[in-house]
């Protein structure tokens, strides 16, 4: 059998960050109120010139660099994206970019879950023989999509991206993963299209219009969490043969601290291994995941060999899990 490994990882954010107190001034919120809520004191906005293809090709760029290939190596790049420049996709634009002109590629749109799914994903195509190298890029600018007058989502949001680069190996590091979907809740988290009637002709109207800014409702999200998040991640360990006692980092979707903490009480992994940036970089969607792994990798907290369970989970709604050994 075909294994796959992870040898490369990168990032990127803007450079405009916006504390929490610069936030209370747009909005009825205070500091205190945000932090002890979900965790984060500031985040990263994109400005009007800065494109999801600049950050996605960014992070992509580095996670090449890393692992000393060129872009002319890979042979496939999945984009997992909820916010692209183009509603076509996005991805063949960052294959422009990095000048990866022997890569297919595509968009994977799975909101907060998406880096998982794309990763799942990527591996597939690699086990079976198929492909080498996969790039896989988490990366999303929610600010574009924020109601920026409503206090209960716009104190959560922020823009990055990530990535990693998986090769072919003789051992496989994707020890095991899980990914599940549940539309019936499919109203707690929406980025809905708004029909505007359109009358094309006396007979004949069609629907044209815009996207309506993110909603939310939080109680029934983190209730979903700190429920599902847990379990998934069992399930996943068990197709991988080990217990929590195993996992030398947990590393969740970025979207609160406290289903972080709720998720690692309820598996029994000790608080140092909680991976979290959250607290710097909001909710960043699909880009929480490889924007912290990145992260711990270059801070030197994750080493090779390491095992990391993760999970991602959001909108759809949707969540998976993967638990894979880092190197």
């Amino acid at each position: 059998m075909i294994g796959i490994a992870i040898t490369g990882h990168g990032s990127a954010t803007p450079a405009t960050i916006v504390s929490n107190e610069a936030l209370s001034q747009v909005v009825e919120t205070s500091d205190d109120w945000i932090r002890t809520r979900t965790g984060i004191q500031e985040r990263r906005l994109a400005s009007p010139d800065l494109f999801l293809t600049d950050l996605a090709a960014q992070a992509a760029q580095a996670a090449i660099v890393s692992c000393n290939l060129q872009p002319t190596d890979l042979d496939l790049i999945i984009l997992a994206t909820s916010t692209p420049d183009d509603l076509f996709g996005s991805a063949v634009a960052v294959q422009h970019r990095l000048g990866a002109n022997r890569a297919a590629a595509f968009d994977l749109t799975a909101a907060c879950s998406g880096f998982l799914f794309a990763l799942v994903t990527a591996a597939q195509f690699i086990q079976n023989g198929t492909y080498q190298r996969v790039l896989v890029i988490g990366a999303d600018i929610l600010s574009r999509w924020v109601d920026w007058n409503d206090r209960g989502t716009c104190v959560l949001f922020g823009d990055g991206a990530g990535a990693i680069v998986l090769e072919a190996s003789e051992t496989n590091h994707l020890l095991g993963f899980e990914l599940r979907s549940d539309g019936t809740q499919n109203r707690s988290l929406n980025l809905g299209y708004q029909p505007t009637p359109h009358p094309l002709m006396p007979d004949v109207i069609l629907s044209q219009g815009h996207y309506h800014p993110i909603t939310m409702n939080g109680k029934e999200v983190y209730r979903f969490a700190v429920q599902q998040v847990p379990e998934i991640l069992e399930k996943a360990l068990f197709r991988a043969g080990l217990t929590p006692d195993a996992v030398d980092w947990l590393l969740l979707h970025q979207a609160n601290q406290r289903i972080l903490d709720a998720v690692a009480e309820r598996l029994k992994i000790p608080r140092a291994k909680v991976l979290s940036n959250l607290a710097h970089y909001g909710n960043t969607s699909a880009a929480t995941i490889p924007l912290m792994l990145d992260e711990a990798i270059r801070a030197g907290q994750v080493k090779p060999g390491d095992i990391v369970a993760s999970s991602g989970f959001g909108a759809g709604l949707s969540w998976g899990a993967a638990i894979f050994r880092y190197g």
